[in-house]
């Protein structure tokens, strides 16, 4: 038995238990991992309010994240032993493995023994973020010296990996926020421009930053009514990517900009990317070697015990984090 993060009913944050759960041995092709960290996506908030493209089975499982040490692995698992530190690469559906618990099972495929000079908590805030941003910037459009980038919700720890990502490569990051009251949080984290789209215009800032070019791409986890204006900025073949539905309703696209500029505009998600393990294994040595060389590390923004899972459900909720949010499971 084990402590394992469930609910059993959509709701707020109240509805996550803590409860003894039997942790049964792990099957072929999994490992079991007693956890030290575990990192909170904005995924796990919308699988438990059901607004997630799985829905939740009840009681129900859920995170997708975590960092720990192997205690035991299923037949034909081959490159782990037993006491290996590891990290988890979200590479499965909410519900059929859940990664919120003190001991937990997770398909071998997606762990990653990490660097030795990682902690727990910023391996537990690693995969999601870096290979999320992989995926588009990397592995599809393959960003190059001076393409200009858009990372909407920047201060996301997805945005955040997209600005490492872009600088990494040569790109020219920039961050869209709202409003400026991050502006200089997004400097800080390296982004080379700030656009508050509340408050400055967005064509004649790309215009500018981009002299007259356009953005080549843009990477989006909203959508909604603000994607006219993100696809008047991109440049002729410039790529769009909706990689989240912070606002659901559907988008409106420019005929003219779609078809004048031969625009690409794409959905995207994380598991196009860990569900091909070839692909997967390109995503996980890219983010290892960068952090390794410092040229990636997940910044986190706040720290809690396992104990608070609903209270950090409700600070994601809050949209203050600038970074992860991380908890802790103590020994």
């Amino acid at each position: 038995m084990a402590r394992t993060v469930r609910f059993h009913e959509i709701g707020g944050p109240d509805v996550l238990k803590i409860e003894d759960v039997d942790v049964p041995a792990p099957r072929a092709g999994e490992v079991r991992i007693r956890t030290k960290a575990l990192g909170l996506n904005r995924a796990e908030v919308m699988f438990r309010t059901g607004t997630y493209v799985s829905e939740p089975r009840f009681p129900a499982l859920t995170g997708y994240e975590a960092a720990g040490v192997i205690e035991a692995l299923g037949p034909d698992v081959e490159g782990f032993s037993i006491g290996d530190k590891v990290s988890v690469v979200p590479c499965f559906t909410l519900g059929d493995y859940g990664l919120h618990g003190e001991l937990v099972n997770a398909p071998a495929f997606g762990v990653v023994k990490h660097p030795e000079s990682l902690s727990f908590e910023d391996a537990a805030a690693t995969w999601m973020m870096f290979v999320t941003a992989y995926g588009a910037l990397v592995d599809i459009t393959r960003v190059k010296p001076g393409d200009v980038v858009l990372i909407r919700a920047a201060s996301s720890s997805v945005g955040l990996a997209a600005i490492q990502i872009v600088n990494m490569l040569g790109g020219v990051s920039v961050a869209l926020t709202r409003g400026s009251a991050k502006r200089d949080t997004l400097l800080a984290a390296g982004a080379a421009h700030v656009v508050a789209t509340g408050e400055q215009d967005l064509v004649a800032e790309i215009a500018r930053i981009s002299d007259g070019r356009g953005a080549r791409i843009a990477f989006d986890p909203v959508g909604g009514a603000e994607v006219p204006k993100i696809l008047e900025t991109l440049s002729f073949l410039g790529t769009y990517f909706l990689y989240g539905a912070l606002e659901t309703s559907d988008i409106p696209v420019p005929v003219m900009s779609l078809l004048g500029k031969d625009l690409a505009i794409r959905g995207y998600q994380l598991h196009e990317i860990t569900q091909d393990l070839a692909r997967l294994e390109k995503a996980k040595a890219f983010v290892v070697e960068g952090l390794a060389s410092g040229a990636l590390k997940p910044v986190i923004a706040k720290t809690f015990v396992f104990d608070q899972i609903a209270e950090a459900h409700r600070y994601m909720e809050s949209n203050e984090q600038v970074g992860k949010i991380v908890l802790t499971v103590p020994d």
